[in-house]
């Protein structure tokens, strides 16, 4: 399918329109809420619990944003909702109350985190969620087989392939040499067939999304616009930015 046109009509809120400072964390009710208020998209993160629930939550473990320390995936959906984000009032939604509180207001990008495991419960799951849902989504992923496999679990729903130049997070530890060098250069577009691509806005130009915008007719949203240095570069070499730390 083509990507739709509401895909880039706003600026993306990274992780919701959040702010630390104000008691607004990030993946939040609260970051959502204002997201919307101001007019933008949002986009977020799921990770999964033990028990097979998707969490609006980007890390793997819980250490950086609430009182645990424990995997993400160690914990059960009850257990997850019930912790603190950040010492506030917000706790870690579960992706259906994300859902039901956004209702279809604006769109709403979500990242399926990967482990590069080949574990398909968290698509899956995600697919059986947003099944029910009426308002603009699309799904992204890091992981090829994620986006590839969403074609058959959510039928008639964007995806997007995120990528970068180089793969030094220690997320890609798992990867060999010659799996990170086809992440880096798209070489699973057989493979993952994604409507549009999200690339790192600190390796804007380059080739690979300037052929996948131009001749692939992709869409290029990139991330993380945080500067007026990096805007610029969005403006010049993308459709459109998900961004964090100002309001376009």
């Amino acid at each position: 399918m083509s990507a739709p046109g509401w895909l880039t009509a706003q600026p993306i809120a990274h992780r919701g329109l959040h702010d630390r400072a104000a008691g607004i964390p990030e993946n939040t009710i609260a970051a959502a809420e204002a997201a919307i208020a101001a007019g933008y998209a949002i986009e977020c993160d799921v990770q999964p619990s033990v028990d097979g629930e998707a969490m609006v939550f980007h890390d793997e473990a819980l250490g950086r944003l609430t009182t645990s320390s424990e995997p993400t995936a160690s914990r059960n959906a009850a257990d997850l909702s019930a912790l603190a984000v950040a010492g506030t009032q917000q706790h870690i939604p579960t992706l259906p109350a994300f859902l039901e509180v956004i209702a279809c207001r604006t769109p709403l990008i979500i990242e399926v985190k990967t482990q590069f495991d080949e574990d398909p419960r968290l698509a899956r799951r995600v697919a059986e969620v947003i099944a029910g849902y009426a308002g603009p989504v699309a799904l992204k992923s890091f992981d090829p087989r994620i986006v590839g496999s969403l074609a058959e679990l959510a039928k008639g729903v964007p995806r997007g392939i995120v990528a970068e130049r180089s793969q030094e997070d220690p997320s890609y530890a798992r990867l060999t040499r010659t799996q990170r060098f086809g992440l880096a250069n798209l070489l699973h577009l057989h493979q993952s067939r994604p409507d549009f691509v999200s690339w790192r806005v600190d390796d804007l130009p380059g080739g690979v999304p300037y052929l996948c915008r131009q001749l692939g007719r992709m869409p290029v949203m990139t991330w993380t616009v945080r500067t007026d240095d990096q805007r610029k570069i969005a403006a010049a070499h993308a459709d459109q930015m998900v961004f964090e730390g100002f309001r376009p």
